[in-house]
């Protein structure tokens, strides 16, 4: 017969298997009454906590749990390798996940890394059921910071840094106004997101002062919402300028033009975001709000490293600078 595992413990008692491992390791943060129906079910099994295996495991180099929303988007793959590489340089070993923007892989992921003994975790989080990620990470009583998105408001535990969004879009709708576009669209970002709402926030601003009618197509931040724009901005002659919520849909809109013999930068002015390293090399070159990610990312694993080696707690909130690099896609013959 096999031996009982801290999965069968698990399920016996009506727990997760990090939270079997927080009785096991004598952790406060457990009720008594869940301690007591881990215990009993530990007996019922028979099961026998390998204590020396335990011991071995964390007298091992330290792991940081790395846990990435969507690792095909080449701005957040940016980030996840200069993370990774300073957190090596610190003497620590990454446990990297990408969780495609689904909130339950998610929590599952981070649960995982809880159970295998990582020291803290960064973490680019996705939206939905904040709770089954945030409150393991509460119960835990782990180092975690979130990056480049804000899932949690529990700032004061969760610490949140992101670049100027914000900013962002002030900087690319006031480039679009002094070059001489009548009317701006905003375009990407799904809907009443966080993420999109500071985007879009600048751009607001901006037009708005002037009293120009904004346009916003919300959608997927893809190429092909983005080749799905171009059709529209042709069509309907609705405006001659756009600010993309990302670079991958200004990417979609250069494409979706030359597709119908239109070039952007002659015909239609564009800016994108993030800046990623396809931006300069695109036709024509993308002009790009640029978030300065790999720089980013390198200083999201020195607050993680401080918080872990000295106590150090990141500000609740922090904010880095952007700044507009213009190309042919909105100021011809730069």
């Amino acid at each position: 017969m096999a031996r009982p595992t801290i999965i069968d413990v698990a399920r016996a008692a009506g727990v997760s298997k990090s939270t079997v491992s927080l009785v096991l390791q004598h952790s406060p943060s457990v009720s008594a009454r869940t301690r007591e129906d881990v215990r009993r079910a530990m007996a019922d099994l028979g099961y026998v906590y390998n204590r020396a295996a335990a011991n071995l495991r964390s007298a091992q180099i330290g792991l940081v749990g790395l846990v990435i929303n969507d690792l095909r988007n080449p701005f957040f793959a940016e980030f996840a390798t200069a993370a990774q590489m300073a957190i090596s340089d610190a003497g620590y070993v990454t446990v990297l996940a990408n969780t495609d923007e689904n909130p339950a892989v998610q929590a599952r992921t981070v649960a995982a890394m809880i159970e295998h003994g990582v020291s803290g975790f960064i973490i680019s989080p996705a939206y939905g059921d904040e709770e089954a990620t945030f409150g393991a990470l509460e119960r835990a009583g782990l180092p975690a910071v979130q990056v480049l998105r804000k899932a949690s408001a529990r700032t004061d535990l969760f610490p949140f840094a992101a670049p100027d969004y914000a900013g962002g879009g002030r900087l690319a709708a006031r480039h679009l106004i002094a070059a001489g576009a009548r009317r701006i669209a905003f375009a990407g970002g799904l809907e009443n997101r966080a993420v999109t709402l500071e985007r879009l926030s600048g751009y607001h601003a901006e037009v708005q002062a002037l009293g120009m009618e904004p346009l916003v197509l919300h959608g997927r931040p893809t190429r092909a919402f983005g080749r799905e724009c171009a059709d529209r901005f042709i069509d309907r002659h609705e405006c001659d300028a756009a600010v993309c919520f990302n670079d991958l849909v200004a990417l979609g809109v250069i494409s979706g033009f030359a597709r119908r013999g239109r070039q952007v930068g002659r015909d239609f002015r564009l800016v994108g975001f993030d800046d990623i390293e396809e931006a300069a090399q695109s036709f024509p070159p993308l002009s790009s709000v640029h978030c300065g990610i790999a720089r980013f990312g390198q200083d999201m694993a020195g607050l993680l490293m401080g918080w872990l080696t000295t106590g150090t707690r990141p500000a609740p909130e922090i904010r880095t600078p952007v700044e507009l690099v213009l190309r042919g896609s909105s100021q011809p013959g730069a």
